[in-house]
């Protein structure tokens, strides 16, 4: 299993703009990507805003490539959100998931 990262800082105001976006748009876009297996976002609190990081998980590195295109590491943000947004992330990370333990959303 394929883990992709991305983070990006919002203000407190924007934060839930951003989660309510990721759980009524980007999931159920992403739901529909053969290969896609799960996500998670995660949030904290920091001087100026808050900083949050969203983890895809894929089958492969295919499975992306399905959703991202042929430039894998290519953050895929929609126009829409960008303005909510003080700070993200170009580029995403992929990692291997080489250990899980018992962590269910």
């Amino acid at each position: 299993m394929i883990a992709r990262f991305w983070t990006a800082k919002t203000s407190q105001a924007q934060a839930p703009v951003y989660t309510d976006h990721l759980k009524n748009h980007v999931l159920a876009t992403l739901r529909e990507v053969e290969g896609y297996v799960g996500a998670r976002l995660f949030e904290r609190e920091m001087d100026g805003g808050v900083e949050v990081v969203v983890i895809t998980y894929w089958r492969s590195l295919d499975s992306v490539r399905k959703f991202a295109g042929d430039d894998i590491e290519r953050a895929v943000v929609s126009d829409e959100i960008v303005p909510l947004l003080l700070y993200y992330d170009q580029r995403v990370r992929h990692y291997d998931v080489v250990v899980e333990d018992g962590v269910n959303g």
